[in-house]
């Protein structure tokens, strides 16, 4: 059993294994009070004013005590971060990172800018780590990349996967609005209490639009991962291999052309 799990942890590719061990790694140092949560939440504050620059990063680790809801997140944080860095983003650690500090940013920013809103900076104020979000961002990337996917709820009902986030969404607002109340008086408060998802699909969208969509219309790509960020990752080769049955052929009307198969 024990073999088992090391062989999984180390064929987990480089991004999801780091991420997922700083999760587990901070999660359980704070349940065991050997680390204090309050100097890892997001305080922009103390950010600002004293210069605690790690709680931006620190933020996105912890994510919160040790029980069935820990690993829930654990499961979707080691499912959909290793299936986005093994397939859309195999090859390119530097495109999966760059995603994952784009992401971030976003989370930050939604939170920065909704303390300063009449009405809602209550809500905002409440929110100290991103760890959830920023895990629900990477299942939404996921689903807009794989639509089609057929999947099932707890064995429930089925669907295809572009609906998983709001799937997720709603069965997040049941089992964490402690009434119906609640979710009539302020439904916005509600949602911001559900694990943050809301502010991970916007993040998610905006990664999604600018990325996917936005190149398709324009020809354009705005999120184009800086060298400075690829230097910082030597990616593996991808090979494409053809079986032995396949041959190449010269088009008679595209001379100079890369070859067709036949």
């Amino acid at each position: 059993m024990a073999q088992a799990v090391e062989e999984w942890y180390k064929q987990m590719p480089i991004i999801t294994r780091s991420y997922l061990t700083a999760a587990i790694v901070t999660t359980v140092g704070c349940s065991l009070e050997i680390i204090s949560p309050y100097h890892l939440y997001l305080n922009p504050t103390l950010v600002v004013k004293h210069y605690e620059f790690w709680r931006l990063i620190t933020n996105f680790f912890y994510f919160r005590k040790m029980d069935l809801d820990f690993l829930f997140h654990m499961f979707f944080l080691a499912r959909y971060c290793k299936l986005l860095e093994e397939n859309s983003f195999r090859g390119r650690t530097a495109d999966f990172f760059y995603m994952l500090l784009f992401g971030a940013t976003v989370l930050t920013i939604i939170v920065l800018v909704g303390v300063m809103i009449p009405f809602v900076s209550e809500s905002f104020a409440k929110i100290f780590f991103l760890s959830n979000s920023l895990t629900f961002m990477m299942v939404y990337v996921w689903s807009k990349q794989n639509p089609f996917i057929h999947m099932s709820f707890l064995g429930l009902f089925t669907f295809t996967a572009a609906y998983l986030p709001w799937v997720l969404l709603g069965f997040s607002v049941l089992v964490g609005t402690s009434a119906w109340v609640d979710l009539l008086k302020d439904p916005f408060a509600v949602l911001l209490k559900t694990d943050s998802l809301p502010q991970g699909m916007i993040a998610g969208h905006a990664y999604y639009f600018l990325e996917d969509v936005y190149p398709r219309m324009t020809g354009r790509r705005p999120l184009k991962t800086p060298s400075f960020i690829k230097a910082l990752f030597t990616d593996e080769t991808v090979v494409v291999t053809w079986p032995a049955n396949v041959r190449f052929a010269p088009s008679p009307t595209s001379r100079g052309r890369s070859p067709r198969l036949v």
